[in-house]
């Protein structure tokens, strides 16, 4: 069964189901979050991250647990996020409906937030879900026996793009070898069938315990006939090694060569920025490349109703949660083929996979060439996106979490 068909199904997967009788096949009486988390006795439930959708580097990680949060709190489950607090933000917040604590810093979070849960150790929460990105938090150790993992992908190489030499080659001793036999009876929830190849044969995790639910789109991403009237080409993301933007400038230079009214922008803060536009200088793009930094919702949502195609040449994704928001409004995508986003654009359906380079230049090219093509595009786009809610994630997720 592949990623549409299961939007089409309506079912949760997981591959040590499929050729008996799935859980997901089974008749289950508790549709809701609500029902789910009553059923199970979760009344309360604590969510360990690096970082909370707050934080200056939040990305598609921190939405996806945020919007879950806030979908069980909507239920009557009492969410906690504990996270790593960034210089100058407050301890504690309250975020539509949920509350966010963040008790320690950047690394020092993961012993902190141990220590925490086994110093309350009568008083913890009905459930534990650890969010898993990069380094993890070893909750199967500490935590109660009701607890899930979300692990959005497997960072692998990605530890040297973002960590000195010695560290990097710690984080994926870690992460490959060292963490997963602690994780050899705790669910994983991760958002896509190509991630998920990825942890049962990287981090041999047992394919039973791992099941696949694609991330929402908020409704607020919709279609818009506000199309631009010239070529407008827009990526989204933190500025970051691993998502790879000085390739994707690269691809945007010589797709200007074949269109010279195109227009660009990257949308999106972090530590490559001055490289980044050290690098649109040097190709004198300052004129139709921006780099406007950070957008708010709503610019955010003009940006995808207005762009003809949106971009990714990112080298390690979970899932491409830009991808499909864009989706939501009507735009394809060109992105590079790797686990992610293999499922999160329908090749040839709701835009293209290519390879950043050559290959990406002519899909580009192929979409602004082609207003047949594009319009096939636009309609795949909105077809696929339409299958993916958060309230489908927040019970598919609480399905695991209550099972």
């Amino acid at each position: 069964m592949t990623t549409e068909d299961w939007l089409n199904s309506g079912l949760s997967r997981s591959e040590g189901d499929l050729d008996a009788a799935p859980l997901s096949l089974v008749e289950d009486p508790f549709a809701g979050v609500d029902d789910l988390a009553k059923h199970a006795g979760i009344r309360s439930v604590e969510m360990l991250a690096w970082r909370d959708l707050g934080h200056p580097e939040a990305g598609g990680s921190e939405v996806h647990a945020a919007r879950i949060a806030e979908l069980w709190a909507a239920a009557g489950v009492d969410v906690t996020i504990t996270a790593s607090r960034a210089p100058g933000a407050a301890k504690r917040l309250a975020a539509d409906g949920y509350s966010v604590q963040r008790p320690a810093g950047r690394y020092s979070i993961f012993p902190v937030a141990a220590a925490r849960a086994v110093a309350r150790r009568q008083a913890r929460p009905d459930a534990t879900v650890e969010i898993w990105n990069g380094m993890p938090f070893f909750s199967p150790v500490w935590a109660g026996r009701r607890r899930m993992v979300f692990l959005h992908h497997v960072h692998g190489r990605m530890w040297d793009l973002v960590m000195p030499a010695p560290l990097a080659a710690l984080g994926r001793a870690i992460e490959s070898r060292v963490a997963p036999s602690f994780y050899r009876r705790t669910p994983v929830v991760t958002l896509s069938e190509s991630s998920r190849d990825q942890i049962v044969s990287e981090l041999r995790i047992d394919p039973s315990l791992v099941t696949v639910v694609p991330p929402g789109v908020d409704a607020r991403f919709q279609p818009s006939k506000r199309k631009e009237k010239e070529p407008l080409v827009v990526a989204v993301g933190r500025l970051v090694p691993y998502k790879r933007f000085d390739r994707l400038v690269e691809v945007l230079v010589q797709l200007r060569e074949r269109h010279p009214n195109l227009r660009a922008v990257i949308a999106g803060e972090g530590n490559e920025r001055n490289a980044l536009e050290s690098l649109v200088r040097e190709h004198g793009a300052g004129g139709w490349l921006s780099l406007p930094g950070r957008v708010d919702d709503a610019q955010l949502v003009d940006l995808y109703q207005r762009a003809w195609v949106v971009a990714s040449a990112s080298a390690y994704e979970g899932w491409g949660l830009t991808i499909t928001e864009a989706a939501a409004c009507g735009t394809p995508a060109v992105a590079s083929p790797i686990s992610g986003h293999l499922d999160a654009v329908l090749d040839g359906v709701s835009g293209f996979l290519a390879e950043p380079g050559g290959q990406m230049v002519d899909s580009l090219d192929a979409i602004l060439s082609n207003d047949l093509l594009r319009h096939r595009l636009h309609a795949g786009a909105l077809d696929y996106a339409s299958g993916l809610t958060w309230e489908r994630t927040a019970v598919e997720s609480m399905r695991v979490l209550a099972r």
